[in-house]
């Protein structure tokens, strides 16, 4: 665990300054206490021997002065440090994930990265100082006194050993069965957060279905299963925190024996025994208090595995001296295959487009299109296979100024809980108020800021919530218009909209396209989006199954010309009173 935590912090010095001020203390703990032999001895004769303990008693007053010294200084150190340790984690917890594959960031990882980020991060640190210090005075005030009481008598420092041993054997299992019980409580915990976030986004529809303060069946299982986990841990904790607890019980009894086997055999003298039996407690008593800290000990633990598991996470590689520019917009994809874990989402795919085209991307749900520009815009490094991007492989460019020719509009538009304005400015932050109009007239913005009360000054809400999906898609694309990078890649920007945003969509996405020196890849679902592409690629289990022309392969027979019809098709329904 200490190897553990020296590896987790990136500047460690302060962890291993505070942690020899604790140990520096609890030493000086032990041998305080051993000064008791020399002045009992000294003191419980027939005549006592104060010339003989004085010098004994001034060191014991010294110690007892540098420990009282020492222990106001830990203290607020200790805070200190809690403070700082955090800070400093978090930023480099933060500045790790900032380099992270944008492919990384599931539904699950982001749940996970959000966890470790406000409890793990702020509780390791916190424990490591409020739990370390007694832990480290548990282990080493015993440990001390054991050296000490060899010099007495090496029967009761053999015993003392003895003890320690076992009780750590007993306080290993103990705390091995505590490390389960918290990483499951900590899974019933993640899924109640989980569940109550879900309460609160969902209240319109959990109210109509009157569950508004109940929530869903999952929201109750959920807290019942926390319960169940809550109660099974404390039930598996009991007979290991028992036998422990026996364990030192019986070693404080064995030591009364012992040692007054040994007084009445005369082979200990009074002022030892008497110094022994008080040394005995002061062994046992932190030795004991292990059991109430090795809960906590091993939620740090559990809590530093979690966030080392983000830090080990491998980073994007990042050329050194990589290509700042682009020669041109083309981009081509060369026996391109990746997979999620063991599913095969892209299968020895191949196209080219050139600089100035737009490319339609079809198929079925699950035919590998938006993996098809997570690889383009390197949201991941691909198996095998290659992505050119102006005749050069998207590996052998900075990052950061790759990024800058590219404009990546999502499915699932995210907007900050700012203005419309500020929400743009993120792709150009010094654009000027004619930059803006011009992107917002291209996007089809600019009946919706006319609309609005507070125009560019409206605030959007939590993740966009206060605008429709249509318009925060506008929004987005508006974004792009104001990038104005060479390479916009659009995902189903138009799926399940009204009509009213998707013409809006269509046309914005069409005056996309028109710029000559601009690429454009747009996943397509309807004929509106397909009328700006001058190539289609169609895919199909994560292969290209036909490329060519729109409308050549709308005349044709094969998988392009299907999908088309059945669009067609479906458009034509209408729904009959009757």
């Amino acid at each position: 665990m200490i190897k553990k935590l020296y590896n987790l912090w990136p500047e460690s010095g302060l962890l291993l300054r505070l942690g020899a001020l604790h140990a520096i203390n609890a030493i000086l703990q032990g041998i305080l206490l051993g000064t008791l032999i020399p002045i009992l001895r000294a003191l419980l004769q027939p005549i006592p021997d104060f010339v003989a303990a004085e010098p004994w008693l001034i060191v014991g007053g010294i110690g007892l002065i540098a420990y009282a010294i020492l222990t106001i200084i830990a203290t607020p150190v200790g805070f200190t440090a809690s403070m700082e340790l955090t800070a400093k984690l978090r930023h480099h917890v933060m500045k790790h994930i900032t380099a992270l594959p944008l492919g990384w960031f599931t539904t699950e990882q982001k749940a996970r990265m959000a966890r470790s980020i406000t409890a793990d991060v702020g509780n390791a640190p916190n424990l490591a100082v409020t739990i370390g210090a007694p832990a480290i005075t548990a282990t080493l005030v015993p440990t001390t006194l054991i050296l000490i009481t060899l010099f007495v008598d090496w029967r009761i420092a053999l015993l003392l050993l003895f003890i320690m041993v076992i009780a750590l054997v007993a306080l290993t299992h103990a705390g091995n069965v505590a490390a389960i019980a918290d990483e499951e409580l900590e899974e019933a915990a993640t899924e109640i957060a989980g569940r109550a976030i879900e309460l609160g986004q969902a209240q319109t529809v959990l109210r109509a279905a009157g569950l508004g303060v109940t929530g869903t069946s999952r929201m109750q299982q959920a807290l019942e299963e926390h319960r169940i986990t809550y109660r099974r841990g404390l039930q598996k904790s009991m007979w290991p925190d028992l036998t422990f607890t026996g364990v030192v019980m019986s070693g404080f009894i064995a030591l009364i024996v012992l040692g007054t086997q040994l007084l009445t055999s005369s082979t200990l003298s009074v002022p030892d025994t008497i110094a022994l039996f008080v040394i005995a407690v002061r062994f046992l008593e932190p030795l004991g208090s292990l059991i109430e800290l090795i809960g906590a000990l091993r939620a740090m633990n559990n809590a530093v595995t979690r966030v080392q598991g983000i830090l080990d996470t491998p980073s994007l590689p990042k050329c050194e001296n990589g290509i700042q520019t682009i020669e041109h917009a083309g981009i081509t994809l060369e026996n391109v295959r990746y997979s999620y874990g063991d599913n095969l989402a892209l299968d020895d795919v191949s196209f080219h487009c050139p600089p100035g085209s737009t490319t339609a991307l079809v198929g079925a749900s699950g035919s590998g299109k938006t993996t098809v520009i997570r690889a383009i815009a390197r949201f991941f490094d691909v198996d095998s296979g290659s992505v050119h991007i102006g005749g050069k492989e998207i590996t052998s460019y900075d990052y950061d100024s790759l990024m800058q020719h590219i404009a990546v509009i999502f499915q699932d538009v995210y907007l900050f809980d700012t203005s419309i304005e500020d929400n743009l400015r993120l792709a150009k932050p010094d654009a000027t108020e004619e930059e803006l109009a011009e992107a917002a007239e291209l996007a089809c913005l600019e009946e919706m800021i006319t609309r609005l009360p507070n125009g560019w000054k409206t605030k959007v809400g939590e993740a966009g919530t206060s605008l429709s999906g249509g318009e925060r898609q506008r929004v987005s694309i508006a974004r792009a218009f104001l990038k104005n990078a060479p390479i916009v890649l659009i995902d189903e920007a138009s799926s399940a909209l009204d009509p009213e945003n998707e013409q809006a969509i269509s046309r914005a996405i069409a005056n996309l396209a028109s710029d000559g020196k601009r690429t454009v890849i747009v996943i397509a679902h309807r004929p509106t989006t397909l009328a700006a592409a001058t190539q289609v690629v169609a895919l199909r289990e994560g292969k290209v199954v036909e490329l060519g022309n729109p409308a050549q392969l709308r005349n044709g027979n094969g998988f392009f010309s299907k999908l088309f019809k059945e669009h067609e098709k479906a458009r034509s329904w209408r729904i009959i009173a009757g």
